[in-house]
């Protein structure tokens, strides 16, 4: 039976420390309701140590060898994780033979963008921490804990299972379009759970014990190569060694304001 087709590595990486990590980690901090952020979650910017945490990233990948470096990146057109990524290719992190498609025939002039890799949307819950959806929409906060976080969808928002679904279109279309490249994906954290649900084949209960367990770093790193049949298999998760190594503090601030109390 012919292989399926797969890239010869992908890189899950999560976007640098943003401006509205740090503003909802101190809501978090001090048990507020609402989280002081001034943009919208699509122009959320990077904070000044985001930036050199990609910088930091981009730096290592430059410094392996060239059959470990990226040929190929996309993007969550956020704000954040476009300049993640952008910052990681800058720093010289691409392979001397990158190319921007399938043709083989371009050189890498930008990062590829793709909304499918976008944050999961919080609609009216954006700027509330989990105190204030409890304060202020007990109503809403019991069917989450109802439903949980997979199914629950808040209003305008979506659920993890609305994410999980634009996901697997996003990685059929990596595995389609950019079959033997190595590609390095910049998103989001729930984005990265629930691409590992897909690869991995979790049910719900084993995505929530990912949710429960990881707030994974900033920039981390999460490594999928494909197996004997031909299948993505896990290889690394939540890797911080290039941050450590550069001398950049590794930052774990919570990825949503209704996560895990």
């Amino acid at each position: 039976m012919p292989q399926p087709p797969a890239p010869a590595t992908l890189w899950l990486v999560r976007h640098g420390e943003s401006a509205a990590n740090v503003a909802r980690e101190a809501a978090l901090a001090s048990a507020s309701a609402e989280i002081d952020i001034r943009h919208s979650d699509l122009d959320v910017p990077l904070s000044p140590l985001g930036e050199r945490q990609a910088t930091a990233l981009g730096r290592w990948w430059s410094e392996q060898p060239a059959a470990e470096r990226p040929t190929v990146v996309v993007a969550s057109p956020y704000a954040r994780a476009r300049r993640t990524a952008e910052r990681i290719v800058a720093a010289g992190a691409l392979a001397p033979e990158a190319v921007a498609s399938g043709n083989g025939a371009a050189p890498v002039q930008a990062v590829l963008l793709d909304e499918r890799w976008r944050e999961k949307e919080l609609g009216l819950f954006y700027t509330l921490t989990h105190h204030g959806v409890a304060q202020r929409h007990p109503e809403q906060w019991a069917l989450r804990q109802q439903l949980g976080h997979f199914y629950y969808r808040p209003p305008n928002g979506e659920s993890g299972a609305d994410v999980a679904f634009r996901v697997r279109a996003a990685l059929d279309a990596v595995a389609r379009e950019h079959a033997g490249e190595r590609v390095l994906v910049v998103c989001h954290q729930i984005v990265i759970l629930c691409a590992r649900y897909v690869l991995d084949r979790l049910d719900e209960a084993g995505l929530g014990e990912l949710w429960r367990r990881y707030d994974l770093a900033n920039c981390s790193v999460t490594t999928y190569r494909p197996d004997a049949t031909g299948r993505l298999a896990l290889e690394r998760y939540n890797f911080t060694v290039p941050l450590t190594d550069e001398d950049t503090p590794v930052t774990n601030e919570p990825a949503h304001s209704t996560g895990p109390a």
